[in-house]
């Protein structure tokens, strides 16, 4: 691995612009922009369907081992033959795999999945969590949506704790313990560009020379 590569993981509240962020963030720096393009990479890597991960993904919300298990990911693999193969565990297992892989070749943003804690032993990798104001995620939700009041608080509310039980169930952590992050920003304050320019400015701190192409 380069010494100069990095990577930005990005955790984000329903409505706080951090995938905005992350693509602002992406093209001013001339990296990639990782989130269901794992995915995509995982089925690459692993010879698997694509479409058989997004469903295995998506079937994640349904379980309730989902939302009361306190597993924590530690690297093992499951093998095709423990019949458990195209399990949330599998899917996690191989897009872990796809991330500690990527920062070897390249330097690049992720949102979600978990990243800042598959990525917590490597020095170059930041970890962030963006979030605002309730009024400022709805307002944002809403223009997006275009639902009634009550659709936007209950699309908030869902995608909120998909994410945070997402976050425990493979990390065992809490989701919005400011511990868990380098920088812990409101986008309703700063503004998106602000909050670019900040995690820019705080990785090249941190790596000591200048990320800007």
């Amino acid at each position: 691995m380069s010494k100069n590569n990095y990577a930005i993981c990005i955790t984000r509240t329903c409505g706080s612009g951090g995938t905005e962020i992350g693509k602002m963030l992406s093209a001013q720096l001339g990296i990639d922009l990782y989130d269901r393009k794992l995915l995509r990479l995982a089925s690459d890597d692993s010879g698997i369907n694509e479409k058989l991960f997004a469903k295995a993904d998506q079937d994640m919300k349904k379980t309730v081992l989902y939302k009361v298990s306190k597993s924590i990911y530690n690297g093992e693999k499951i093998p095709p033959e423990s019949g458990n193969f195209l399990s949330d565990r599998s899917l996690f297992d191989f897009q872990a795999r796809v991330l500690k892989g990527l920062l070897k070749k390249e330097s690049f943003v992720v949102l979600g999945r978990a990243a800042d804690f598959v990525l917590r032993e490597e020095p170059n990798a930041v970890s962030i969590f963006l979030t605002a104001s309730p009024e400022a995620c709805f307002r944002r939700e809403q223009e997006i949506m275009q639902l009634d009041e009550l659709g936007v608080n209950r699309h908030i509310k869902s995608i909120n704790s998909y994410r945070s039980d997402y976050y425990k169930y493979h990390t065992g952590r809490k989701w919005k313990n400011v511990e868990n992050y380098d920088l812990v920003l409101k986008t309703d304050v700063l503004g998106y560009q602000g909050c670019v320019d900040m995690i820019i400015d705080y990785v090249e701190k941190r790596l000591g020379t200048s990320i800007l192409p």
